[in-house]
């Protein structure tokens, strides 16, 4: 499907479990791709549907495939109200991420539930979605799969650094893009705001009050993950199984983890960046904690670190999976080799027929 204009509504759930989020963008193709976020909006999860994703992760194989069905059906319901709510007449494709369960690329398993055939016949739209699978089956990580919108649509900065439940980085390096998972950001801080009542650190509020604790923060940064050459990815097994264990070791307030993590994220952003660098682009929910913007900028102090539009900040990972369905529509190379580990630069993802 090559046009000079393209109409998709990018959909996207993360990992920190915010909600749905949903962007109608409009894609145009002249020398170079340039884009409009015309509407957008997150919908959050109920408290029944956060418990499930939540606990999906233990959930057997057949009881795996019940909540598979059950998400589809309600992606489905939250696209159509979307569609209505804004009016939206003219889609090319619905391009959905879908929500991650299990990543397990080591194993050779990535699973993102709703994207199953029937969201087609339940929008009556063509769909594309289920970016992950093909790259892993390639021998990838399956992630990051955002650089290649990066690196086509946010081309004026050295690096993009995406805060949301993991910070992951994505930057050229010669003719070659590299990206990979830096750690847990919102997985871990969003985890302990919620035990004192909130449903996130506003603005750092809490964490600033707190003391760092070194024993924690040096364990912390000892992990071997820190050490590993890229590509490489985080899933929330690495949280469940790995961070949340080694934090509840020590007997420290809520407050000193939030600090401790917080010092943690940016010494190891700090630690990803060029010396170098002159810019970089900041997206994602974590770009609205000042206080962690604040050490970022401690360990970074030559770095501008550029924050954009809210519809930018809030939906660019809705925006690039929209690209990803488009440059799939294309037939174009959407995931890259050098970001995911894979045998060779693809076209990845699944086109459903309305």
């Amino acid at each position: 499907m090559f046009k000079e204009n393209y109409n998709v509504i990018g959909v996207m759930s993360g990992t920190s479990l915010d909600g749905v989020d949903l962007a109608y963008i409009s894609f145009r193709k002249r020398d170079n791709w340039s884009f409009q976020i015309l509407n957008c909006e997150t919908i959050p999860y109920t408290n029944e549907w956060l418990g499930k994703l939540m606990g999906a992760i233990n959930l057997s194989v057949e009881n795996l495939a019940t909540i598979n069905e059950e998400y589809t059906t309600l992606l489905s319901t939250i696209i159509l109200e979307f569609i209505a709510k804004y009016k939206i007449e003219a889609i090319d494709a619905v391009c959905s991420h879908g929500h991650t369960i299990l990543h397990q690329p080591e194993k050779g398993y990535t699973l993102q539930i709703g994207n199953l055939r029937k969201i087609a016949s339940l929008l009556n739209l063509p769909v594309v979605c289920d970016f992950r699978v093909q790259d892993v089956d390639f021998g990838g990580q399956g992630a990051p799969l955002v650089p290649i919108g990066d690196r086509l649509l946010f081309s004026e900065y050295n690096y993009c650094l995406n805060l949301g439940g993991f910070s992951n980085i994505s930057f050229e390096q010669g003719n070659c893009r590299l990206a990979y998972d830096i750690s847990p950001v919102n997985t871990v801080l969003n985890f302990y705001s919620n035990k004192l009542g909130f449903a996130y650190d506003d603005k750092g509020n809490i964490s600033k009050t707190g003391n760092v604790n070194k024993d924690l923060f040096n364990e912390l940064n000892a992990l071997v993950y820190y050490s590993q050459d890229f590509p490489k990815s985080l899933g929330m097994e690495f949280v469940n199984e790995i961070i949340f264990p080694i934090i509840n070791s020590y007997a420290i307030s809520v407050e000193g983890i939030l600090r401790t993590f917080v010092e943690h994220i940016a010494y190891q952003i700090g630690l990803s960046l060029s010396h170098d660098a002159k810019n970089m682009l900041i997206t994602g929910g974590g770009s609205y904690n000042d206080f962690l913007l604040e050490r970022i900028r401690y360990y970074l102090p030559n770095v501008d670190l550029i924050i954009p539009s809210d519809n930018i900040i809030q939906f660019k990972e809705a925006l690039i999976f929209g690209f990803l369905g488009v440059l799939k529509l294309r037939d174009e190379i959407n995931v890259l080799a050098s970001v995911t580990g894979a045998k060779f630069d693809h076209s990845s993802g699944v086109v459903y027929a309305s």
